[in-house]
């Protein structure tokens, strides 16, 4: 028998919804029946992405921007049903090599925007409407090079507790990934993108890579489902267990 869709009806705000995650996420909430509003630093790439998942409204602008940001939030509907935050992107240095100028850009785009999305949002997410968060668990063991993203890492996930407690009765999750098949990914690596697909397609227990789809499934399943909050949900294909697959 066919299911009904779970999110009928409902409006989902993606901000960095133009590619990889975010954009799978859009195209998710649209086959489970909701509207989506998507935002990005590019409008070019908004546009188009706009067009591949009928969205009902568009705004581009950088979301580390807080004045932008709050600007945003005023031209939303009076109530959404689901916020989730893709936005950023991870900055890896050794102590030596750090730029200060993007370590900041760093903390603004990975704690100070949860916190001022999260504060926007107040009285404008629905009761049981989610905010969603997107993190990594790479940093979360100790190697060179990762201070600045390993604290983030954790604390981004203490956060998003205290954030469902001070949000309540809207929900507020995280999500972390390992590597994930993106453009992204792409742009990080370089050359050395189709060996990391390869040491990974066989070292991790699911026997794949990991890709957008994959972890956009599971931030719709956090949004339609009621009971889920102040949690972080993995998403790694079991990449934590494999010590080699770093």
């Amino acid at each position: 028998m066919p299911r009904e869709p779970g999110l009928p009806g409902q409006t989902v705000v993606v901000i960095g919804g133009s590619a990889g995650i975010g954009l799978e996420t859009a195209r998710r909430a649209r086959a489970e029946g909701a509207d989506v509003i998507l935002t990005a630093r590019s409008r070019d790439r908004l546009e188009a992405a706009a067009a591949d998942v009928d969205a009902r409204a568009t705004s581009a602008f950088d979301a580390a921007d807080p004045a932008a940001l709050e600007q945003f939030f005023l031209t939303l509907p009076q109530s959404v049903d689901h916020v989730m935050v893709t936005a950023g992107r991870p900055y890896y240095a050794p102590l030596k090599e750090l730029d200060v100028g993007l370590a900041r850009r760093n903390v603004d785009e990975h704690l100070l925007l949860p916190v001022l999305v999260a504060r926007h949002a107040m009285g404008r997410v629905r009761s049981g409407g989610t905010l969603l968060f997107m993190s990594g668990t790479g940093a979360r063991r100790p190697a060179y090079g990762l201070a600045l993203a390993s604290a983030s890492t954790a604390a981004l996930q203490a956060l998003t507790a205290s954030l469902a407690l001070e949000m309540a009765p809207v929900r507020v999750n995280l999500i972390a990934a390992g590597f994930v098949d993106t453009p992204l990914s792409a742009s990080l690596l370089g050359d050395e993108l189709d060996a990391r697909r390869e040491k990974l397609r066989a070292t991790l227990p699911i026997r794949r890579v990991v890709g957008p789809a994959d972890v956009a499934a599971l931030a719709v399943h956090i949004m339609i489902n009621e009971v889920l909050t102040g949690a972080t949900y993995d998403a790694d294909g079991g990449q934590q267990l494999i010590s080699d697959s770093w």
